[in-house]
């Protein structure tokens, strides 16, 4: 059942990509299904009310105006063009989106075996692979996101960029496919880490989605 729900998830993500009616979609777990890690009160705040908000903003932003037509790739491809409404609702909903899906509650879930070897190969191991992302994440001033991101090559790249921005976008100096994505703003981890970033930054690997972020890597590879 956890594994149709991801599936689910993740085909209406994609179907955003194709269809210009921007919906939140459904939580694959409960609330308090990442608790020792996320506690439930964050996720529903978390999902309800901060991403909600990013959706319905984002509509109102495009509505009446050419993006309303257009995919959510060609908007953030453009994010630099468009108003600052759009930029960050339009990269809030797409980030959200992409972070529901890379989380589980589901046990010691590993990366494909390509994945395993493109991770060795680009980071020298995935322990260093991990502090690469946690320094991504801890370094970044105020609040955003870290990424594990596909280049146009086909090679991995650890990134990080602020507020809602994401390396989709022109804005960005690193482009790529994302297909990893940890929050770090603070509405993210506060209640129960408070200002202990570093420990959110540790804690989120007890459930992370690989088998999602493999099925990722395979789709933006084979994209290229």
């Amino acid at each position: 059942m956890k594994i149709f729900k991801i599936a689910a998830l993740s085909a209406v993500f994609a179907a955003q990509f194709a269809l210009a009616q921007f919906k939140q979609t459904p939580l694959p777990y409960a609330y308090n299904a990442l608790e020792g890690n996320i506690d439930a009160q964050t996720m529903e705040i978390h999902y309800s009310k901060h991403a909600a908000a990013y959706v319905a903003n984002f509509n109102k932003a495009i509505a009446g105006t050419p993006q309303e037509k257009q995919t959510l790739f060609q908007i953030l491809s453009k994010a630099g063009t468009l108003p600052m409404a759009v930029r960050n609702n339009a990269g809030g909903h797409y980030n959200h989106e992409l972070f529901w899906t890379v989380l589980t509650p589901e046990k010691n879930t590993q990366p494909s075996a390509k994945l395993a070897k493109a991770i060795n190969d680009t980071f020298g191991s995935m322990e260093a692979f991990k502090e690469k992302m946690a320094k991504a994440g801890a370094d970044r001033f105020g609040s955003g996101w870290a990424w594990l991101s596909v280049d146009k090559n086909g090679k991995l790249f650890v990134s990080s960029t602020p507020n809602q921005d994401n390396p989709l976008m022109d804005v960005v100096e690193e482009k790529g496919t994302p297909i990893f994505g940890i929050d770090v703003w603070e509405h993210a981890y506060y209640l129960k880490y408070q200002n202990k970033r570093a420990d959110y930054l540790t804690a989120i690997w007890n459930v992370t989605n690989w088998k999602e972020i493999s099925r990722r890597y395979d789709e933006a590879l084979s994209k290229k």
